[in-house]
């Protein structure tokens, strides 16, 4: 490591009074307020008698289109709704978090109801279908059923299939 020469050939180029001025006239400068520069300007000479004319104002009467409305209506509808939703599932996580008798029921018991409703309307709809009224059909003449069978053989390796029809 080298050593550095603290010999007296080195002597300081201000003395502490210099020192002490050039500190003292930098903080100044440093906190020295800015000059304030205005940022508008008004013209006050008058208008010519005839030429451009100065600037009028002119009222804003906007009516807001309904599909905008709507769309801001629908908006808001469907952010509480998802407010909701997130409320509810956060209140089941709540149930799930704690495993508990109630908790159980108070997830299953909800799907249970609901499960049952959809059977009660399925077995309706099914019992609605079955429902025959008198049909009256309008063809006459004879009517003959055949009875066809199909022979599939499939044979080999790779099984190919020639459908045969047999009357």
């Amino acid at each position: 490591m080298p050593e550095y020469d603290h010999s007296a050939a080195w002597k300081p180029r201000m003395t502490d009074a210099e020192i002490t001025a050039e500190a003292r006239r930098i903080i100044a400068d440093a906190y020295r307020p800015v000059p304030q520069v205005p940022t508008a300007y008004r013209d006050t000479s008058p208008l010519p008698a005839y030429g451009t004319a100065p600037p009028v104002p002119q009222p804003d009467r906007r009516i807001v289109p309904a599909w905008a409305a709507g769309t801001a209506v629908a908006g808001i509808g469907v952010g509480a709704t998802c407010v909701g939703i997130g409320c509810g599932i956060w209140l089941a996580c709540q149930g799930f978090a704690a495993v508990t008798l109630t908790s159980v029921l108070f997830v299953t018991l909800p799907i249970a109801g609901l499960a049952g409703v959809f059977t009660a309307i399925g077995c309706a709809l099914r019992a609605l279908k079955n429902v025959h009224t008198e049909t009256h059909h309008h063809y006459a003449g004879p009517v003959r059923q055949e009875t066809n069978t199909i022979t599939a053989p499939a044979y080999g390796l790779i099984a190919r299939n020639r459908n045969e029809l047999n009357r």
